[in-house]
């Protein structure tokens, strides 16, 4: 039991890090290919709706990193409280 009880020390940080790093690439990574989708199609009409498209992801991202800010503070609350304070 002990293995596993150390184990998890590290493997929840590294889970908290690897979540929060893709969802902050995700978004990064549909407006690049929204971006692209202009080059791709060389046509003027592509332009005003993947900006349109581009836009509302912003603002999704911007509401997805406030939420994953939110998330990552509780989690990282609640793992060090385990920590200090070990259950009975």
């Amino acid at each position: 039991m002990l293995p596993i009880e150390i184990m998890g020390h590290f493997t929840k940080p590294f889970a908290l890090t690897v979540r929060l790093f893709a969802n902050m690439v995700g978004g990064h990574v549909i407006i690049l290919s929204l971006i692209g989708m202009i080059f791709m199609f060389r046509a003027l009409w592509v332009a005003p709706i993947a900006i349109g498209f581009i836009l509302f992801i912003d603002f999704l991202e911007v509401l997805v990193a406030f939420l994953q800010a939110y998330v990552f503070v509780l989690l990282s609350i609640l793992f060090v409280n385990s920590a200090i304070h070990p259950e009975h």
